[in-house]
């Protein structure tokens, strides 16, 4: 795995200053979404408390070699800049095929109306133009479907 970058490094020592139960090695960062602006509107969502699920192709993963999520796991979120802007812990991992996401997690995704008829397009629309795996999307493809925790910034209830 690549080393935290020096933002997210000092982004990380900051955390673990306010919170010293905090993990001592650098979690992975990451992003949501596959441009920046999407980054940033999917950031905006957890930071609101609207979006506490997200989905990734399995078949991304065995792409990319990119380790898949564990409950338990911690990730520094970044934005569309590639800046670190929140931490996450995962509580919650399934592995489902596409067309058995429920709406429940469609739900946790905050994305749209939050539908599962939303969900479903929009991510199949997502899949085919930015999937890592040349099979793209499929109606039987993996989804790994994770929730998780924001831990930093606290939200503030108006």
């Amino acid at each position: 795995m690549d080393a935290a970058s020096p933002s997210v490094a000092a982004f990380w020592a900051a955390r673990r200053q306010e919170s010293p139960d905090l993990p001592e090695e650098v979690p992975l960062a990451w992003a949501f979404g596959a441009t920046p602006e999407h980054a940033d509107d999917l950031l905006a969502l957890v930071l609101a408390g609207v979006k506490d699920g997200t989905a990734s192709s399995l078949w991304d993963y065995e792409a990319t070699a990119e380790p898949l999520p564990e409950v338990g796991e911690h990730s520094v979120i970044l934005d569309g800049a590639d800046q670190p802007s929140a931490v996450i812990v995962t509580t919650d991992i399934r592995t489902v095929p596409f067309d058995q996401v429920d709406a429940e997690h469609a739900r946790a995704e905050g994305e749209g109306d939050r539908s599962l008829a939303y969900w479903r397009a929009s991510h199949e629309r997502y899949w085919r133009q930015h999937s890592a795996d040349p099979r793209g999307w499929a109606p039987d493809m993996p989804v790994v479907c994770e929730r998780f925790r924001l831990l930093w910034p606290t939200r503030v209830e108006p």
